[in-house]
């Protein structure tokens, strides 16, 4: 009967050592994602993909950041139906690089990226790609959305995972009137 109570007693030690040992893990794993710093940088001509990256930032619990460029866009830059309008040059040639204001620090300090745009030519405005090479994302987790009037993301997805192999792509999305709770459900299918 001694032996029963016995082994009986290291049974439950060993049960309650088990549980103590899952308790320590997922407590080193929630710490670990509280740890994980989160950007939510942005450009925005006329201010639509500003208030999505405002409620991303807040979903997300991440730090905004505003991609400037150097020289704003006026409402004739942004004129694509005229072929020498400055957006249209700039989508026109795949090596434009549009200056940047460049004060973002501690770009180190962010794991999760998240890149927002409104869709210019089906894809990403090549001032993107001039905040993506002024700054080191390698190993960064970068996923993009953005803000359009009929395109997906999917030609953004596609050529900045060719373009920039060494960042950890995540697929973005057009988020066009998406509320808290879409935006949430969209950024836990992330992890």
């Amino acid at each position: 009967m001694k032996r029963f109570i016995l082994s009986i007693a290291a049974m439950a030690m060993v049960i309650a050592s088990c549980g103590q040992n899952k308790k320590t893990e997922q407590t080193e794993n929630t710490q670990e994602e509280k740890q994980m710093k989160t950007l939510v940088a942005y450009f925005s001509a006329t201010g639509t993909t500003k208030a999505l990256a405002e409620k991303v930032a807040a979903v997300t619990g991440g730090d905004l950041y505003e991609i400037k460029p150097e020289v704003i866009y006026t409402p004739e830059d942004l004129d694509w139906t005229v072929k020498k309008s400055r957006s249209s040059v700039e989508m026109a040639d795949k090596a434009s690089r549009p200056a940047i204001v460049k004060d973002l620090e501690g770009i180190d300090e962010y794991d999760n990226i998240y890149v927002g745009f409104p869709i210019w030519w089906y894809t990403a405005p090549t001032i993107i790609n001039t905040f993506l090479e002024t700054y080191n994302f390698n190993g960064k987790k970068v996923v993009f959305f953005g803000t359009s009037g009929g395109s997906t993301m999917d030609k953004a997805n596609a050529e900045f995972k060719a373009a920039y192999p060494e960042i950890n792509w995540k697929d973005g999305k057009v988020l066009n009137r998406s509320t808290d709770e879409d935006i949430k459900t969209w950024v836990e299918s992330l992890k």
